[in-house]
């Protein structure tokens, strides 16, 4: 008999992300069309269309990019990335009109700190990070390195920063640790000479340049808060300031206007308008996070500002007032949540704070901070009146979901903090797993609570919860190797599933006569309910365990994600493979479908928030 012809693996559409890696220096850009600006979240680069939202997304990196630049005219964007130690680490020059690479450039190691285009989009310049230390010169078109030098002299630190002069392909500058210098491209001997610039007694670590239009002078951003003036001709330094009242946490973002005046973001997440004479500040504005990125839209009537608390903001610099375009988490997303019976609206939990977004625009609805805590688990109630949480301090905290007021608290619910949390269909009761593997349940009433159970036989932390929908039986999935399937009326153990992995998910079919499980070794088991026993067993992932689990309502589909930073949709009876969604840089640590099965939401461990559009049970 012949073998059957295994199906064609499709990709799952990605229709959103909610991310911004602030943390990269100089990482937003607004492209010259105006209409778009640029990127990063870890290894991917998103490019936004300011007028209607929508984005596009560019996947080349094997890591997260660490630096970006647009080319004068918009042809081309570039990004760097970093790598581990003893690897290359790559530049790719992207074609913008193709959406497309354009060059591959492999010389750097382990991280590219800075790169910057020529104006006449003729050269592309790159630094190297701590490790690398070294400059080099691209021709663009040929895809060739032309040539390279050690970026700082051996007494000076590390290079932090570079960028092009405005006039001419052959002059560019450096700065960094005790190092200031510009450098002049002698293309007939294929060589790179530096001339330092002087600085007297002056010693700084600096940040950023920013270059006025006519190449006469530069401007240097510096950590101890200050910016020096240089001139370009004489390489000497012209001025410093402010003098008394510097910026707090350093100058991290330079950005010069028509006008003469300088645009200066700080660590402190103070962001000035400044006379580049006497560097006095004119108009100030806070704002969350501290300002890694200054972009101009067109002739600076607009600015866009991002900060490393991952927000971008856009202010008109005649008013000064912020207002903010896209926000998202700065740290690692563990769970994400839909209410019962809509998908307008979704939940998603990390450090310090729960957000509610809007599906279809992904803009921020509601924030709940809990300053200096994790949250592990969420949910909403089944009648949609609070929002469930499970927090590492111990506690289960209740809140409103339009307005977000604490509603009711539950402390010491577990002593090694709650790793996961489920409510029943009925809205009474709230099942929660915790850090030392107690599962307890919890009588929800008008303003307080009571403990009705606690069970204890798992050895390690409860890592999910599930419901059956009567409420008299849940599973419960744990690092100790076992799954428990829990009698809810009699609060006794039923049966219990043991397999060499630490479980990470579990599922209930919704039929609720099997239950599948992923974890550590990559497999997918499906078990039966009645007696434990288990049925069939997949391999799940090339690569790193599966932590999150999700089934559609009728059965016929799940969705796994996991270490392997992949999203994939399979076929429950056949057990194979039908989507493939790529766009996580970070291990996938959640994967939740909407109850109407049009929406997939996954979130990962970089702080990444990603929707899918869920593909048809055919």
């Amino acid at each position: 008999m012949a073998a059957t012809e295994a199906p064609e693996v499709l990709n799952l559409q990605l229709e959103a992300v909610i991310g911004f890696n602030g943390h990269v220096f100089s990482g937003l850009r607004v492209h010259p069309d105006q209409e778009h600006i640029v990127y990063p979240l870890g290894c991917t680069l998103i490019i936004k269309n300011l007028l209607d939202d929508k984005q596009s997304f560019l996947h080349g990196h094997t890591n997260n990019v660490s630096c970006v630049s647009v080319s004068r005219n918009g042809t081309y964007l570039a990004s760097g990335q970093v790598t581990f130690m003893g690897f290359k680490a790559d530049v790719i020059i992207w074609d913008y009109a193709k959406r497309d690479i354009h060059a591959r450039l492999v010389l750097h190691k382990a991280k590219v700190e800075a790169l910057a285009f020529s104006p006449n989009e003729k050269y592309l310049v790159t630094l190297g990070g701590q490790d690398d230390g070294s400059i080099v010169v691209w021709n663009v078109q040929t895809k060739e390195a032309i040539c390279g030098s050690p970026a700082s002299a051996h007494s000076a630190g590390h290079c932090l920063s570079i960028n092009y002069c405005n006039l001419s392909d052959d002059v560019f500058i450096s700065a960094g640790h005790g190092t200031l210098r510009v450098w002049e491209l002698d293309l007939p001997n294929r060589k790179i000479r530096p001339t330092e610039c002087q600085t007297g007694q002056l010693k700084r670590i600096i940040k950023c340049i920013e270059i006025a239009e006519d190449d006469s002078f530069f401007y240097c951003g510096t950590t101890s808060g200050d910016v020096l003036r240089v001139n370009l001709k004489s390489r000497l330094l012209n001025s410093f300031g402010p003098q008394k009242h510097r910026f707090s946490n350093g100058v991290n973002a330079l950005k010069m206007l028509k006008t003469g005046d300088l645009l200066v973001g700080s660590g402190d997440g103070t962001f000035s308008l400044c006379s580049s004479t006497n560097f006095k500040t004119l108009k100030s504005v806070t704002l969350e996070g501290g300002v890694s990125s200054v972009a101009l839209r067109g002739e600076g009537q607009q600015v866009f500002v991002g900060t490393e608390a991952s927000q971008i903001y856009r202010l008109c610099y005649t008013d000064f007032t912020p207002q903010l375009i896209t926000s998202s988490h700065c740290s690692a997303v563990w769970d994400a949540a839909f209410p019962e019976g809509t998908s307008e609206l979704f939940a998603t939990c990390s450090q310090d704070d729960i957000r509610v977004w809007n599906t279809e625009s992904s803009k921020e609805l509601l924030r709940i901070r809990v300053p200096n805590m994790t949250c592990n688990a969420i949910g909403f109630k089944r009648d949609g009146r609070s929002i469930y949480s499970a927090w590492n301090d111990g506690k289960i905290r209740l809140f409103t979901p339009e307005s977000g007021r604490l509603m009711l608290m539950i402390p010491d619910a577990h002593s090694m903090g709650v790793t996961a949390l489920r409510g029943t269909s009925d809205c009474k009761r709230l099942v929660s797993g915790g850090g030392e593997g107690q599962v307890r349940v919890w009588e929800i009433l008008q303003d307080t609570h009571k403990l009705i159970a606690s069970m204890k036989e798992h050895k390690a932390s409860v890592n999910a919860v599930k419901i059956k929908s009567n409420d008299k039986e849940c599973v419960t999935a744990s690092s100790d190797g076992t799954c428990i399937i829990w009698d809810l009326v009699r609060f006794v153990r039923n049966q219990m599933v043991l397999a060499n992995t630490l479980f990470k998910s579990v599922c209930y079919h919704p039929e609720e006569y099997q239950i599948i499980t992923s974890g550590t070794d990559r497999k997918i088991g499906y078990w039966e309910v009645y007696d434990g026993a288990a049925i069939r067993e997949l391999e799940g992932s090339q690569s790193g365990a599966i932590n999150g689990m999700d089934i559609s309502s009728e059965g016929g589909l799940f969705i796994t994600g996991g270490d392997e930073k992949l999203v994939k949709v399979w076929r429950y009876a056949d057990g194979d493979v039908t989507h493939v969604g790529v766009g996580h840089s970070g291990s996938i640590s959640s994967v939740c479908l909407c109850p109407n099965n049009r929406f997939i939401i996954t979130t990962s461990t970089d702080g990444a928030v990603l929707r899918w559009r869920f593909p048809s049970c055919t």
